[in-house]
């Protein structure tokens, strides 16, 4: 009886194994036409919306709490600066606090600590890329010295993603029916849908620019325009 019980244990896990396999060669029996494989990409543009740009400040001393200090007071000038120009405390983030001590080196010594340096950044998205070179001024004045970017987003890439998926599916059929003509047959069904589409992201844009007047040089962020793109794996029956 052991060995019965056994045996059909061995059995069953053998049948779940062989399950999915069978299912795979269903779904290849299923298709009784001619089986063609279209692989299409639709793509859209849009301006961003969402500029993301890191600010700090960058303070040295001769004992590290000085430099703690003055790095706290001088990003809190900072801050202020953010919350006049209109930026709201959600869209402020620190991204980094760091301090590290100043070294002296010479040949045959050891290094010498010459005074530490302290650094805190925050990163700032802008909902209004227009007014963003206005308030990086502002940030500037305000004592920050240090800022990286801007990466330039679109805030809800959705409705221009579905606009891509419509057109690589219109493509698609477009060229199924093609193909079919080609070879003196019909499209009969699609019999599967496969998806890729970009990753949104922060994207780096050279694009911030100095454009003097007759009072003093403004910063200027040109948004230009961003691709959004959806590749479509489309399986077609012809008959």
């Amino acid at each position: 009886m052991k060995y019965l019980i056994a045996a059909a244990a061995t059995m069953g896990t053998l049948a779940s194994v062989a399950a999915p396999e069978a299912a795979m060669a269903d779904v290849a029996q299923a298709i009784s036409g001619t089986r063609l494989d279209i692989v299409a990409r639709g793509e859209v543009t849009r301006v961003p919306d969402i500029a993301v740009i890191s600010a700090g400040v960058v303070t040295q001393a001769k004992d590290a709490q000085t430099a703690l200090s003055d790095n706290g007071a001088q990003m809190t000038r900072v801050l202020a600066a953010l919350k006049r120009a209109g930026v709201a405390d959600r869209d402020v983030s620190t991204s980094s606090i760091g301090l590290s001590a100043q070294y002296r080196y010479a040949d045959n010594q050891p290094p010498v600590v010459t005074g530490y340096q302290a650094n805190n950044s925050v990163s700032i998205r802008f909902r209004d890329v227009a007014k963003s070179g206005t308030i990086l001024d502002a940030l500037v004045a305000a004592g920050a010295n240090q800022i990286n970017g801007p990466n330039l987003m679109i805030d809800k890439p959705a409705p221009a993603i579905d606009e891509a998926r419509v057109q690589a599916m219109a493509l698609a059929h477009s060229r199924a029916e093609l193909y079919a003509k080609a070879a003196g047959l019909t499209v009969k069904r699609i019999v599967s849908i496969g998806e890729s589409a970009d990753e949104q992201g922060p994207r780096p844009y050279p694009v911030m620019m100095m454009a003097r007047d007759s009072a003093a040089p403004k910063t200027h962020i040109a948004p230009g325009e961003q691709q959004i793109g959806v590749t479509l794996s489309v399986t077609f029956e012809l008959n």
